[in-house]
């Protein structure tokens, strides 16, 4: 529906993809600095709470610049990094650089100039130490920080052949405010790796955002909130499979790790899980379940575990085997209180069987592929 849109915040770290911290859905008349104090203040709660101890950095483009989302970040203990316009205070600040002050740096990696679309690969950073912002609002509200500008050459009207060169270089500038306190360069590539909530959204408008399914505002808020939910459980399962998985994007990872051809047989009070033989994704798939599944402390059984129940071995017969390998989960002893040494999740090559034999005899058990 054109007159909603999300609004998204995910906590990124080099080891693993983004997991999402805070969603929103909004009206499309609502700006997007609406409720953002609240927003980012749940969002960095989200962060503590997930484990992020360390240095916190909030980035944030320049529609959320403005002292609420400041504010919020000092009450939380983070840092803040936002993408500032070009109004006219940062214009005259920026007027005032020497000549001089500028750092040129070259990209490892080509990046998209925003304006033209166009790969730039060449740079110049400068720092202004003690910029006042926000100084349209009281001045308890006015805050003190570094402004940091990264400008490139402006390439969009080149000159055409018998025409006049240009007299001076023109830049275009893209500055940002933040009180990080990391050396300027380290503090700019961080910001401008900001970027790569673009591959949160694009993962969702490839899977369950391609559409709203409703034209009721809570109904599509709701759905917005279970795809937030099922993409961080994803993220997890992700990372306990392998290094590769941690990073891989949501349809990867249904492929590899969820759209599995398998099917659950019952026997001798016992559950098995049928997986396919010479599966690629053998190793990653058992390394995540086997994370999951370890006991807990007090001798209980996994959360994946049946509680007992009567013993249906006689009348339930034995299931064909057809797969590579087993999972074998069994169930707690309730005479012994205890596990023994079989009571948890395990894997063991099984033989191929034959086809009419060991299979049961009701129809709506057997698998079907």
């Amino acid at each position: 529906m054109r007159p909603l849109h999300p609004l998204l915040a995910t906590i990124c770290t080099p080891a693993a993809r983004q997991v999402i911290a805070a969603v929103r859905l909004r009206q499309g008349k609502s700006a997007d600095s609406r409720g953002a104090k609240r927003f980012v203040t749940e969002a960095l709660a989200t962060a503590t709470e997930a484990g992020c101890t360390g240095i916190r950095v909030l980035r944030a483009d320049s529609q959320f610049y403005n002292a609420d989302m400041v504010a919020a970040c000092r009450r939380a203990g983070a840092h803040f990094s936002i993408t500032t316009g070009m109004n006219p205070s940062i214009k005259r600040a920026i007027a005032a650089v020497p000549e001089g002050a500028w750092t040129p740096i070259r990209y490892p990696r080509a990046v998209i100039d925003p304006d033209t679309g166009e790969l730039i690969s060449d740079a110049e950073v400068a720092e202004i130490s003690d910029y006042t912002a926000l100084t349209g609002r009281k001045k308890a509200e006015h805050v003190t920080a570094r402004l940091i500008v990264r400008r490139v050459r402006d390439l969009a009207r080149p000159a055409t052949v018998g025409e006049q060169g240009e007299l001076f270089p023109v830049w275009r500038y893209h500055p940002f405010f933040t009180d990080s306190a990391f050396e300027t360069l380290q503090a700019e590539r961080q910001h401008r790796h900001h970027a790569v909530i673009e591959q949160v959204i694009a993962d969702g408008k490839a899977g369950p955002l391609a559409h709203l399914p409703s034209g009721k505002f809570n109904a599509n808020a709701a759905w917005l909130i279970l795809w937030a939910v099922s993409y961080n459980l994803l993220r997890a399962a992700g990372a306990l499979a392998s290094v590769f998985h941690a990073k891989a994007t949501t349809a990867t990872l249904c492929a590899h790790l969820v759209h599995v051809p398998a099917r659950i047989a019952r026997s001798a009070r016992r559950l098995t899980l049928h997986l396919p033989r010479r599966w690629p994704w053998q190793h990653a798939w058992n390394t995540a379940v086997h994370h999951h599944s370890r006991p807990t402390q007090g001798g209980l059984t996994s959360p994946t575990t049946r509680p007992p129940g009567p013993d249906r071995s006689r009348t339930r017969g034995r299931a064909g085997q057809t797969s590579g390998y087993n999972l074998s989960i069994h169930r707690h002893r309730p005479d012994t209180g205890t596990q023994t040494s079989e009571d948890h999740f395990k894997t063991e090559p099984v033989d191929r069987g034959s086809e009419g034999e060991n299979r049961s005899d009701d129809p709506s058990r057997q698998w079907r592929g």
